[in-house]
C-alpha cells in the first residue's frame, strides 16, 4: 500500500514536471511567432523606404505618438532596431532547442514515455 502511493506521487511529480517543460518550450515558441512577424514587419518597412528619396518625409510610431520624420532620419533607427530583432531571435531559438534537449534528456533520465502528444 505504501509503495503504491510513493509511486503515485511520483507520478503526479513527473507528470507536473512534464507540463512544466510542456508550457515552458510553448512560452518560448509564442515569443518566437512574436518576434518572427516583427521582424517580418521590419524588413516589410525597410524595403518599401529604402528605395525612396532621403529627403522624402515619412511617419513612424514612437511611443504610441505618430512622429513625422524623413526617410533618411527613420531608415537607421529601423535598421537598427531590425538587426537588434534577428538576434533576440537567434537567441530565443537557441534556447527553445536547449530547453528541448533539457527536455527529452529529462525524459530518457526519468523513462518517461508520452502516451499523447
Amino acid at each position: 500500500m505504501a509503495q503504491s502511493q510513493v509511486s503515485a506521487k511520483k507520478q503526479q511529480e513527473l507528470q507536473q514536471q512534464y507540463t512544466n517543460y510542456k508550457n515552458n518550450l510553448q512560452q518560448l515558441a509564442d515569443r518566437i511567432g512574436n518576434v518572427e512577424q516583427e521582424t517580418e514587419e521590419h524588413k516589410l518597412v525597410l524595403d518599401t523606404l529604402k528605395p525612396l528619396p532621403e529627403d522624402r518625409k515619412c511617419f513612424r510610431m514612437i511611443n504610441g505618438v505618430l512622429v513625422e520624420r524623413t526617410v533618411k532620419d527613420v531608415l537607421p533607427a529601423l535598421q537598427t532596431n531590425s538587426d537588434g530583432l534577428k538576434k533576440v531571435l537567434e537567441e530565443l531559438v537557441k534556447q527553445y532547442k536547449r530547453q528541448q534537449e533539457e527536455m527529452e534528456k529529462w525524459k530518457k533520465k526519468n523513462n518517461v514515455q508520452v502516451v499523447q502528444q
